[in-house]
């Protein structure tokens, strides 16, 4: 909240839960939920789910850019990709909604 310059209140407002709950998650009476967790990490890109639940990583994370493939489509069985000398199996694509498609070969 303090990097983000936010009261405990427009906190709870930009996530969209109750006001309450930040005020008992702060003083340590609640623990916060998956749901909670889930809403903060949505809604702050920097927040890193792993530092958040474990303290692992860094905070605010640092993005990582991933490996730029040839363009194949990858619903065409045919259509095999070779990543430094690899060959691609499986194809998984996250959405912010949290579902995901997956490909395979």
């Amino acid at each position: 909240m303090e990097i983000h310059q936010l009261t405990a209140s427009l906190f709870a407002d930009k996530i969209g839960v109750q006001r309450s709950s930040i005020s008992h998650i702060l003083s340590g009476r609640n623990k916060p939920s998956l749901d909670f967790i889930l809403k903060v990490t949505r809604v702050f890109s920097d927040v890193d789910i792993q530092w958040l639940l474990n303290g692992i990583g860094e905070f605010p994370k640092s993005t990582i850019e991933s490996p730029t493939l040839p363009a194949k489509d990858p619903t065409n069985a045919s259509s095999v990709v070779d990543v430094n000398g690899k060959k691609i199996k499986r194809i998984v694509v996250f959405f912010e909604d949290g579902t995901f498609d997956e490909y395979h070969k």
